[in-house]
């Protein structure tokens, strides 16, 4: 199994309902073919470095996923099949990557577990 990472940018008409449903579909492309999803990020709408469709925003997702290669030509022809995809990158990881990949994944999970700890502490104290 190689590691791999997608960014896939969706049209900005859509809802966030429409968008959340776009994301699933892709992961159930990957989880149809015995991948596994190490990591999901929903970046939210952004601006375009350039218009795109005449489109100057998106929304951007990450996904990072475990599979075999044949797997990425599956998503591939998915991402390219759907309309509401305006651009995808698919990306296969090396080992320093992946490395630098999970470092910044554990400190994204500190920081948010560092917030929510003194969230909690703030509505002990009131």
């Amino acid at each position: 199994m190689n590691h791999y990472e997608t960014v896939f940018i969706l049209t900005p008409v859509l809802s966030d309902a429409q968008m959340k449903e776009a994301v699933e579909k892709f992961k159930a492309v990957l989880a149809e073919n015995n991948a596994t999803v190490v990591n999901e990020e929903n970046w939210g709408l952004r601006k375009l470095a350039y218009p795109i469709q005449h489109k100057s925003t998106g929304f951007y997702t990450l996904i990072e996923f475990d599979a075999e290669p044949t797997v990425v030509k599956k998503l591939e022809i998915a991402f390219r099949r759907d309309e509401k995809v305006i651009r995808f990158l698919i990306f296969h990881m090396d080992k320093f990557a992946a490395e630098y990949a999970a470092k910044r994944r554990s400190l994204k999970g500190a920081k948010t577990n560092a917030s929510n700890n003194e969230e909690v502490k703030e509505v002990k104290e009131d």
